[in-house]
């Protein structure tokens, strides 16, 4: 069968991802990763299984409440159970009472399954299955069979995975979705099944994969060329074990790469993933085909110079295309084209070959020798910047810190740590102590003191992240250190970064930074 003209895309991120270690989802954040999955234009979000849970089951009451734009819901679960009819089994009851337009139920293709797991016959499996999909579909509903373990049952006893799936489409299912549920097929293997089971069946074919061999996008486009006219998958691939099919990934491929028609609007793509990763409080995968950080940076310095002259001559598509932007990295690499392009980028524009552009290379190229990177500290890249091109003036003078740390034995063996800054705003001293659950963070404390009366906006500044890398770890604990600070007011995000011997001092260094670039920015300076 050709490749079809247009793919369905089934999102089962709230269902199938929810399984995956360090993804989790409270029912207000189901529905609204639903609302962005129905905004982006998917065509089925599957909500979860009715019943097993208190969060599903608020989800599917308040989505039967509501009026979706583009996406079908779908309740998942099994078929019946080998000792009861359908119509008693409740577990098939409170699919119904979830009252989606769409079920989607999984019933056993591998007769390993059937004789050692649900411990009944081949014949009883396939009445099950053939049972279910007639009472869903007697119901008035949507019916997808999702077949698990189909290509190991295939691999096993192709005869009998086939007889699985040909009782679906007699009880009236109205697509058969073939899954890899182990995760162990071959892109070859999954197209050669895929296209012996869309020659037997009478009814559209669909493919669920998973990627504990690394190929989930690549099987699922491969039952696609074969004929699968659905794909069923996982924003940013979040899943059991390795995850499942990464739809972030296998979406733009689809679009762009195959040609063939969605309806999931991909200018939207990155908007998406990395909402569902700041939902599920996950770290966004900054190496992420189209949607990471890193898809479209530039490095080297010949590359910078041929994207400052041609972006598509390393660039496969335009990162707009997919709602991402072109990103120049700063480092020893770098030529002055990296230099010219981050600083247009951060408003500063530079000559080719001015002394400014030569001296902030140099400079950059010495503190990268020291330990330094920029890549994720724009804000300290700023300020190296402005320093060279004489836009800087320091906020503040400082005169003096000092951090100590106290354990009061008598009193449970209480730990307070506490700093004291001095310093000067236009010749106006400051002298502030504060405490906090660590040196940096009192550190902070006694510099926000000290700047408020003077900058008072610098209240909205948060630090949201604080990393720090041990530099030359040979040298054991007299070894550099690289502090890496985000910050942000809650509308910007920017890193700052600090370099020394000394833990508190590299601490401090992006501490000055991030407080800096916020003010000088906020000024308009």
């Amino acid at each position: 069968m050709p490749t079809p003209d247009s793919v369905a895309i089934y999102d089962t991120t709230l269902r199938d991802g929810t399984q995956g270690l360090g993804l989790s989802f409270s029912s207000l954040d189901k529905l609204r990763v639903a609302e962005k999955l129905d905004e982006f234009g998917v065509d089925y979000i599957e909500g979860g299984w009715p019943g097993s849970n208190p969060k599903d089951v608020d989800f599917f009451a308040e989505a039967s409440k509501r009026d979706w734009k583009h996406a079908k819901i779908a309740a998942f679960g099994s078929t019946r159970r080998a000792d009861k009819s359908v119509e008693e089994d409740p577990q098939v009851r409170t699919l119904l009472e979830a009252e989606t337009p769409v079920i989607t139920f999984f019933g056993k293709s591998w007769k390993l399954h059937v004789t050692e797991v649900l411990r009944t016959t081949p014949e009883e499996n396939r009445s099950m299955i053939r049972d279910t999909s007639r009472y869903l579909r007697e119901q008035g509903r949507e019916v997808i069979y999702d077949a698990e373990h189909f290509f190991d049952g295939y691999k096993d006893d192709a005869e009998h995975a086939m007889a699985t799936l040909l009782a679906a489409q007699e009880g009236g299912a109205q697509i058969v979705v073939l899954c890899d549920t182990n995760g162990g097929t071959m892109p070859a293997e999954v197209s050669e099944m895929t296209a012996a089971v869309i020659d037997a069946l009478d009814i559209p074919v669909g493919i669920h994969t998973h990627d504990d061999t690394g190929v989930g996008v690549a099987n699922a486009l491969a039952a696609v060329r074969a004929g699968a006219v659905q794909i069923q998958g996982t924003i940013n691939g979040y899943g059991e074990r390795t995850g499942n099919c990464n739809l972030t990934t296998t979406i733009p491929n689809v679009a762009l790469k195959m040609g063939l028609g969605i309806k999931a609007d991909i200018s939207k793509l990155t908007l998406v993933s990395h909402f569902v990763d700041d939902l599920g409080n996950n770290a966004h995968n900054e190496r992420a085909p189209y949607v990471g950080r890193t898809a479209f940076s530039h490095k080297g310095g010949m590359h910078v110079n041929a994207v400052q002259k041609l972006a598509r001559s390393y660039e496969h598509i335009e990162p707009d295309t997919v709602g991402n932007q072109q990103v120049i990295l700063i480092s020893e690499l770098s030529g002055q084209s990296n230099v010219l392009m981050k600083a247009e980028e951060l408003g500063h524009k530079l000559e080719k070959g001015s002394d400014e552009a030569k001296n902030i290379l140099a400079d950059l190229k010495q503190l990268e020798k020291e330990g330094y990177e920029f890549e994720a500290a724009e804000g300290s890249f700023e300020l190296l910047v402005r320093k060279a091109l004489d836009s800087y003036r320091p906020l503040f003078e400082l005169h003096e810190y000092h951090c100590s740390t106290r354990r009061h034995a008598a009193n449970n063996h209480f730990e307070t740590c506490e700093a004291t800054v001095k310093l000067s705003v236009n010749g106006t001293p400051e002298y502030t102590v504060a405490e906090g659950d660590g040196p940096v963070n009192a550190l902070d404390g006694a510099l926000r003191k000290a700047l408020m009366p003077f900058y008072p906006r610098i209240d909205q500044v948060e630090l949201r992240d604080y990393k720090v890398r041990i530099i030359d770890s040979h040298t054991g604990t007299a070894a550099k250190t690289r502090v890496l600070i985000v910050s942000s007011d809650g509308h910007e995000t920017w890193g700052t970064v600090g370099v020394s011997y000394n833990i508190i001092v590299a601490s401090w260094r992006a501490l000055v930074d991030s407080f800096e670039y916020f003010l000088l920015r906020d000024e308009g300076a």
